[in-house]
């Protein structure tokens, strides 16, 4: 008795879990789609990004293992890279053209 009320509330965590992680990742693909100016489409992609991160580690929840928490870490860690690249090619295209619309880069090409 005890062990169902149990596995019912770990079942009810875990989709908690996933409807965060469903409402965070729309967030970010709309704001991705949607906003044209290039730090915000960055943010809309580390916040898609993390939506899969509280995926990875409601899974884990699941399963009682700790391969998602990790995986999780490893994916935080790949994604301040990531950041720090791209907002150092936003930098370089202000400097240089003063672009910070997704337009005025896509009149760029030759």
């Amino acid at each position: 008795m005890i062990e169902t009320i149990a596995s019912k509330l770990l079942v009810q965590n875990v989709s908690q879990y996933f409807i965060l992680s469903f409402i965070l990742l729309g967030i970010g693909l709309f704001g991705m789609m949607v906003r044209k100016n290039l730090i915000t489409i960055l943010m809309s992609l580390e916040l898609a990004l993390n939506s899969v991160n509280i995926a990875f580690v409601g899974i884990d929840r699941l399963n009682h293992l700790i391969d998602g928490e990790i995986f999780a870490l490893f994916t935080i860690a790949l994604a301040a890279a990531e950041a720090a690249v791209g907002l150092g090619i936003i930098l370089s295209l202000f400097r240089l053209r003063k672009a910070e619309n997704v337009n005025e880069i896509i009149d760029l090409k030759g």
